[in-house]
This record gives structure tokens, sequence and C-alpha cells, in this order.
């Protein structure tokens, strides 16, 4: 156990953090949870410590590199973010542990994974955070929901062009669709640039970085919400994937 939390906080200092004892336990604690549930559905194919902790923890955490990238931006504050995609919690709940202050909405289609984040809020004690089971195609057309976040973020494993079309209806005007991606991300990104555009979006700049420790290359698109998403946006489910805007 002891390890393990040494290991916890030296991964995190690699990436700028300096946790708190209890922010480092509430870690393990979620690992140990994560581990646990796979054991009896499909979470993760990564299991391993030190690998959930680079592939799923500190990758989820370097979006603090943004905040010497963006100006004005800060992870520091209550913000409300949108983690669209959520699955086992990536980067939503990473990024809650580290960063209290965050207003984080979990969303997610299948509810047992959910579910299963409720029990982790439970058991860690988070407060300002809530999940949601629901498809981003009904749920942006809900006022409760659209255009309400200042930040939308996904590590779902999808074309650009597609995902700011899930992501950007939830984003407020002067807010931000931020995307984890591999490091190279250029051709996909100038296919999706007059598709971003029509759904009231701006690339404002591509962040490229290597994991901590690794050769895995990295990439964030920002894109800036000038204006308002067309209430066409998003098509209905499963055109977005299927004929991605150009």
């Amino acid at each position: 156990m002891e390890k393990a939390l040494a290991y916890l906080d030296s991964a995190f200092r690699q990436v700028g953090l300096e946790l708190t004892e209890n922010q480092i336990q509430q870690f393990y604690t979620y690992y140990e949870m994560l581990v646990e549930k796979n054991k009896v559905m499909n979470l993760t194919a990564i299991t391993e410590f030190e690998e959930v902790v680079e592939k799923h923890f500190q990758d989820s955490l370097t979006m603090v590199y943004l905040e010497k990238e963006i100006e004005g931006f800060s992870m520091k504050n209550e913000m409300k973010v949108l983690d669209l995609g959520t699955g086992a919690g990536f980067p939503g709940m990473p990024l809650k542990i580290a960063f209290p202050e965050l207003n984080i909405t979990l969303m997610d289609s299948l509810n047992k994974r959910i579910l299963f984040l409720d029990e982790v809020i439970d058991k860690l004690g988070l407060d300002k955070i809530e999940t949601v089971h629901g498809r981003a195609e009904l749920t942006a057309r809900d006022s409760l929901y659209r255009e309400q976040f200042y930040l939308c973020t996904s590590r779902a494993v999808a074309n650009i062009s597609t995902l700011a079309e899930y992501c950007l209806p939830f984003v407020s005007v002067g807010g931000m669709f931020i995307s984890y991606k591999s490091g190279n991300i250029d051709e996909e990104l100038a296919a999706a640039k007059s598709g971003i555009g029509k759904l009231g979006g701006k690339v404002e700049k591509i962040v490229k970085f290597s994991l901590p420790g690794s050769d895995q290359q990295r990439s964030f698109v920002v894109i800036r919400k000038t204006k308002e998403t067309p209430s066409a946006y998003p098509r209905k489910a499963g055109v977005p994937s299927k004929k991605p805007l150009r």
C-alpha cells in the first residue's frame, strides 16, 4: 500500500501536481474499485496498477498543461465541466479528485457505468459532481444541458468532427471543447475544420506533448465556441459517426 501511494505521488509530480495524502488515497481507492468492478463488467482493458496510473490517471491530468497554453485558463476554479462519454470516469473523475473546486458532470450512454461511478463518488465523499445517463444526441437537446458548460471534454476514440458534433452543443458561447487525441492529429483536424465552424466552433490551439516518462505522443485540440450551435445539431443517433460534418 505505501509503495503504491508513493508511486502515485511520484506520477502526479511528473505532471506538475502536488496532491494531498487524502487525494492520493482517493486515487488508490478509485483504482481498487475499478479493477474489482472490472471483474464483472467491462470498464477497461487496462488493469495493471502502473498502466492504469500512466494511461488513465496521468493521461487524464495532463489537461493541467493547458494552464500555460490558454490565457486565463485555470483548473483551480469552479467552472462547469462536462465529461462526455466518460466510460469508467476518464478524464472527469481524476480531474475532480485533483481539482475539487471543479463542477463536473459525467455523462455516459451505458447506465451500468454510471452506477459504478455513483459508487465511486459516494465512497470518495466527492461533492459538486453529478452523473447523467444519456446519449449526446438526445441530452444535447435538453435545455438543462444544452450550452450550459464552460468546458466539455472527451477521451472517446472517434473522429474529431464526430466528437465536435456531440460536444459543442453542450458548450456555452465563449467556452471550450477540449479533445484528448493521439499525437498524429493534423490530417484528421484539417478535414474537420469546416464542420467545426458549422457547429459554432473555431480551432484555437493544438497542444502536442509526450506522456511523462514515455514516448507516447498526445495532443489536445482546443476548440472555442464562438456562436450558438444551430438547432439542427447534433443530428440523429449514429449519423455523426457515419457521416461526419465536412
